[in-house]
């Protein structure tokens, strides 16, 4: 039987991938600090990732593992490298040796944001702006230079009822404040990690015929995190108010895209995906939370 490697598996996407693959034997899910269901695999440990992938016949990988403390890589950047490129890079080097193929998650903080309009393309200059950013685009870099059977695919402002992110931060605050501000001149697209994970899988079975070919998933629409928020109280029935401000007003270590608004038709083209529309899966979500 073939093998697929999940690594991250305990982060918001790996875990919506476990729970969309249940019972399914060819699945193998593993994270650095392991749970019930989860195998121990640091992709660090170069020795580790090449012994797994030979013993247990991997096919393919999807690699969900990630250093994703955007602030704290400005001043972790030893380990964001550690884990964001040189944990691809073996990665890469076992997908070969196993003539596995490799589905790697990038992200939109490989781009600068100053575009005003329109939607990046995944042929779009990139120029990325913080630590993070820059490492994953070394990732995407080392993937395409490989040779490497597989495929990239950037996504932005993930959510789900896992982990920590954005959706839960304003519910816990909307349950202990009358009043948050958030940012309203940054301007994305929500993305269920539900619906990630499904639109991988649907593009697992023909990944291995590409060579590092970068794709874009979000979901459908935009707007602003002052936005997204406002839905978040609203969906919730929280009577919290939401008030808008500036980037300025709320100064982070790392530099954030203002704009980063995905094209997607590439990817619905290539393995007809669906994108559903960011609001409706927002309440999705809520209803599972």
């Amino acid at each position: 039987m073939s093998r697929i490697l999940v690594t991250g598996a305990c982060g918001q996407l790996g875990t919506e991938l476990r729970l969309l693959t249940e019972g399914e034997q060819r699945f193998l899910f593993t994270d650095a600090l392991p749970v019930d269901g989860v195998e121990a695999l640091d992709i660090c440990d170069a020795a580790a990732v090449e012994a797994f992938c030979r013993t247990r016949k991997v096919s393919a990988i999807i690699n969900c593992a990630a250093y994703t403390n955007v602030d704290g890589a400005e001043s972790d950047a030893a380990r964001c490298e550690a884990i964001n490129v040189d944990g691809v890079r073996n990665l890469v080097r076992a997908a070969k040796a196993a003539d596995a193929a490799l589905i790697h998650i990038s992200t939109d903080y490989v781009f600068d944001g100053k575009r005003r309009r329109g939607a990046y393309r995944e042929d779009s200059p990139c120029h990325p702006e913080s630590v993070y950013g820059l490492t994953k685009r070394k990732a995407e870099l080392i993937i395409r230079r490989s040779g490497v059977r597989g495929i990239i695919v950037r996504t932005a402002w993930l959510y789900s009822p896992f982990g920590k992110n954005f959706v839960k931060t304003m519910l816990r605050l909307g349950a202990e404040r009358p009043e948050v501000r958030v940012v309203s001149d940054q301007k994305g697209t929500p993305t269920y990690a539900k619906d990630l994970a499904k639109a991988i899988l649907k593009a697992l079975p023909s990944a291995g015929d590409y060579h590092g070919e970068i794709f874009h998933y979000t979901d459908e629409g935009a707007c602003s995190w002052f936005e997204f928020a406002a839905a978040i109280m609203a969906y919730a029935g929280l009577e919290c108010s939401v008030v808008p401000i500036a980037t300025a007003e709320y100064p982070t270590p790392a530099t954030r895209p203002a704009y980063s608004v995905l094209s997607k038709e590439k990817i619905r083209d290539a393995f007809a995906v669906e994108t559903p529309w960011w609001s409706l899966s927002l309440k999705d979500c809520l209803k599972r939370m």
